[in-house]
């Protein structure tokens, strides 16, 4: 039987592309390949897919994501052609949970600071530095969606009071407070973890900065389009916030150089879901999604487009 020709935008662990070449005429970007006779992309969040690419695809199919983000794709492109998207949501959620409650508590406790006081040898001539107190804090959760609930979740074992912000109010016991510039007022530390859309883009600005204040920490395990950059470099140079801790940026890998002098930050290189058991599961999920379009079944994990 003929292997379905599909184009894959970015390179896969081999746990991921032996079964691809196994059931697919894999085609890579990067070779320049003919087209046109495409019928599925396998790509990740972060690369998504261009207008262009799928512009010259004429018998394109679906788009089958790696990654739960889809904002790299035009979706009502997408719709338009008759294309189907996949992501794969759910099987990430906890990593990218641990991933936020790490790094809140790392910038609370400046652990990247305090582990090179200890190793340079600054310790022996004084003590470090008090730090703040996570735990009975006030969080705010910026999307209570999947990863949203889970870190919810987790927030609860620190006893924290925990308040979020949704397009509509959730069958939840934390406050809901729908005004992100009046959740950043409230809360602490102010996670945010919403889907990034046009709709969401610089949800966190500079008002909602402002509000978070100057004891208020960030932390952003979702999208860097959630947040306008610029105003946040200026609110932590300014000390205007206490401080952040971000796995995401514009440019990523490269990131703005106003970041690097920073103490008040915690830079990760985007790698909130980055263990191998959950990569795998994301992986064995877009394969899923591919086989059951190309057997006619349901899709699994279907992007409402």
């Amino acid at each position: 039987m003929t292997k379905p020709p599909l184009l894959q935008i970015s390179p896969y662990a081999e746990w991921d592309q032996t079964p691809l070449d196994a059931a697919y005429a894999v085609h890579h970007l990067s070779d320049a390949p003919d087209l046109s006779e495409i019928r599925a992309i396998a790509t990740t969040g972060g690369a998504g897919v261009s207008d262009a690419i799928i512009q010259a695809c004429p018998k394109l199919e679906l788009i089958a994501v790696n990654g739960v983000g889809y904002d790299a794709i035009n979706l009502g492109l997408c719709k338009a052609r008759g294309v189907k998207v996949t992501n794969t949501p759910g099987v990430l959620d906890g990593d990218c949970a641990d991933l936020a409650l790490a790094m809140a508590l790392g910038l609370s406790r400046a652990l990247p600071a305090a582990d090179a006081h200890a190793r340079s040898g600054a310790w022996e001539a004084a003590n470090f530095p008090l730090q703040r107190r996570f735990f009975g804090a006030k969080a705010g959760i910026l999307g209570l969606g999947r990863i949203g609930s889970e870190i919810a979740r987790r927030l609860e074992g620190f006893d924290m009071q925990i308040a979020y912000s949704a397009r509509s109010e959730k069958p939840v016991a934390y406050s809901y407070i729908p005004d992100p510039v009046a959740l950043a007022a409230h809360v602490d530390f102010l996670f945010v973890v919403t889907l990034a859309n046009a709709e969401t883009r610089h949800i966190v600005n500079a008002e909602v900065l402002r509000a978070l204040g100057p004891n208020g920490m960030l932390i952003n395990i979702s999208r860097a389009a959630n947040i306008d950059e610029d105003a946040l470099l200026t609110a932590l140079e300014t000390k205007q916030i206490a401080g952040a801790a971000l796995d995401v940026f514009e440019g990523e890998p490269a990131i703005n150089p106003r970041f690097k002098p920073l103490a008040n930050v915690l830079l990760q290189p985007h790698q909130g879901s980055a263990t191998e058991a959950t990569r795998r599961a994301m992986g064995q999920l877009q394969r899923d999604n591919l086989a059951a379009h190309f057997a006619g079944q349901p899709l699994l994990t279907p992007v409402t487009l």
